[in-house]
């Protein structure tokens, strides 16, 4: 894997509009890389494309419509062999208890699950013909460290999240004989339009900047699981293995801490 961004690599990038997206494309741009990049929008997505119009291409998609996937895989079938999708995508919306909804669980796995499945399914043929030519190829897959311990209101969030980081390792595995790697990317807290909207206190906030920066070089190191930042990460890790009925307590006393607030 570490090979993979040692050279020019073609790239298709989702959620490329905002957020860590964004600076993950601005990054790969600067770094001599070749890519097609995708998001709802059209006007963020360009104004990438503008830092070198000879490396990007813009393809505006939303990953959980099928008809804007083929026009990105017809775009893509196009080109220079695909060696690596970032599949970004995704959004954040929570739950307050007492007006509990299905509707927002539901958002939260349209997008970041089957959002992501259908840009699989679609991106798949394209890294096996990859794979064929004898190049490196592999599909990373942004999830996120929330899921790790059961946070008040994130029950749609951190289902969604938990269910991608299930599908991305059962892929790993499934994957492994043809060669095409995945790797899973699990942030904290990164201050995007997303977090922005956040009214808790967000332990541990880095920038988006930082984020690519650590997504990025983790992937030129050949790591398979990315996790940043650090002391967020471990911190959940450790709680994570603690009994449960002490998980129990503290998550319901920072649910309550939270409400109050």
């Amino acid at each position: 894997m570490s090979r993979l961004l040692d050279q020019p690599t073609q790239i298709w990038l989702t959620g490329a509009g905002s957020g860590i997206g964004e600076a993950i494309a601005r990054r790969l741009v600067q770094d001599g890389h070749h890519l097609v990049i995708s998001g709802r929008r059209r006007e963020p997505l360009a104004a990438i494309a503008s830092m070198n119009p000879e490396q990007v291409q813009v393809a505006p998609a939303d990953t959980t419509r099928t008809e804007d996937l083929q026009q990105v895989s017809n775009l893509l079938n196009g080109g220079r062999p695909l060696q690596l999708a970032i599949l970004n995508a995704g959004t954040c919306e929570y739950i307050d208890v007492d007006q509990f909804s299905a509707d927002t669980i539901a958002a939260n796995i349209e997008t970041n699950v089957l959002g992501t499945a259908r840009s699989i399914e679609m991106v798949l043929p394209l890294l096996r013909k990859t794979r064929a030519q004898g190049l490196p190829a592999a599909l990373v897959i942004v999830s996120s460290s929330a899921w790790w311990f059961p946070f008040g209101r994130a029950e749609g969030y951190g289902a969604s999240k938990a269910a991608l980081t299930y599908l991305a390792h059962s892929l790993r595995a499934d994957l492994a004989a043809e060669g095409i790697e995945v790797i899973v990317v699990s942030p904290g807290f990164v201050k995007t339009p997303l977090t922005d909207r956040n009214d808790f206190p967000m332990p541990f906030l880095i920038d988006a900047e930082t984020a690519a920066e650590r997504t990025v070089r983790g992937l030129q190191q050949g790591k398979k699981d990315i996790e940043f930042p650090k002391r967020f990460t471990w911190t959940l890790r450790l709680l994570g293995n603690l009994p449960q009925g002490l998980i129990d307590r503290m998550a319901a006393s920072m649910s309550k801490k939270s409400s109050r607030g």
